[in-house]
């Protein structure tokens, strides 16, 4: 199997969530490491996984392939030399048709961290982006190392564990390098304005059910409103409130669409204690009710 699955005990129904399966074949690498070939996987079938969520970060590398990514709401086609980079928490379905061949590596922090302690500034200028389209060329610096990893998974020699964390950390550089060949010949802002850029990302992630305001992250950025705003308007051709926004609606459409929680619960867990107050914020920034929504999109 791919993955396991397990659902936890919360208010009314839990977002699907797969976890790296545990066995007794890995007993040094369960529940935080595996790499398999995508050949394996299929068998010769399509596959199609449908709409969940996981615990784990979950890169997939497809040499030559075909089929359909959705991630959050937004599709994706499958094509050759196409990365997929997404983050725990992150909705997700997938249909791998047969003969598209790569790897699949799924991993959690602790099992990167604990060998390189750069390696989460890497994951989180990474995880900007969900697909990353490749060259042929830059596809093959990164097969060579995905290649190696699963030769070390496989076989099992002495250290290999140690050997995976290396390969893992140095497969995120090496994919960092071609985002940063591709951005240096686009953007417009400087080092300073992309690292504050990423730093805003990730504490509006990591912060939304609890911090809405643009003034309370440009205090934990000591930065000005004025300068957190130049820099996402020339970085992403947003300001801070439409982000902030987005990341709202995004995590409000995932539990609407994986949960059959009721709207008020929803509500909740995103940090609004007045159901009705957010039933009017989703519908002014979408047009339609939460129930609509969810109504209109099965």
């Amino acid at each position: 199997m791919l993955y396991t699955t397990a659902k936890k005990q919360v208010t009314m129904e839990n977002i699907p969530i797969r976890h790296i399966p545990e066995t007794l074949k890995e007993p040094n690498l369960s529940g935080s490491f595996s790499i398999r070939a995508i050949e394996t996987l299929l068998s010769g079938k399509d596959l199609v996984q449908e709409l969940h969520r996981h615990d784990f970060y979950l890169l997939l590398a497809l040499q030559k392939g075909a089929g359909s990514h959705e991630i959050d709401f937004t599709a994706y086609d499958i094509g050759y030399h196409t990365v997929f980079l997404l983050r725990p928490g992150q909705v997700h379905q997938l249909h791998i048709k047969a003969g598209s061949t790569g790897y699949l590596v799924q991993f959690k922090t602790d099992f990167l961290y604990s060998h390189n302690s750069a390696a989460q500034n890497h994951l989180t200028k990474l995880i900007q982006f969900s697909l990353y389209q490749l060259k042929p060329d830059g596809f093959h610096k990164m097969e060579v190392i995905l290649a190696e990893a699963l030769k070390e998974y496989t076989t099992k020699a002495k250290g290999y564990q140690e050997v995976l964390k290396a390969n893992l950390s140095i497969l995120l550089i090496e994919l960092l390098r071609q985002r940063q060949d591709k951005v240096q010949s686009t953007a417009k802002g400087t080092p300073y304005a992309q690292e504050k850029l990423e730093d805003f990302l990730a504490l509006v992630e990591t912060n939304i059910t609890t911090l809405k305001q643009v003034s309370q992250y440009t205090n934990l950025l000591h930065l000005s409103s004025y300068q957190l705003s130049a820099i996402t308007k020339t970085l992403l051709n947003k300001t801070p409130s439409e982000i902030i926004t987005d990341y709202i609606l995004l995590e409000a459409k995932r539990q609407l669409l994986a949960t059959s929680n009721q709207v008020s619960q929803i509500a909740y867990n995103l940090g609004y204690d007045d159901a009705s107050y957010f039933i009017r914020f989703f519908k002014k920034h979408t047009s339609f009710s939460p129930e609509t929504f969810r109504q209109n999109s099965k």
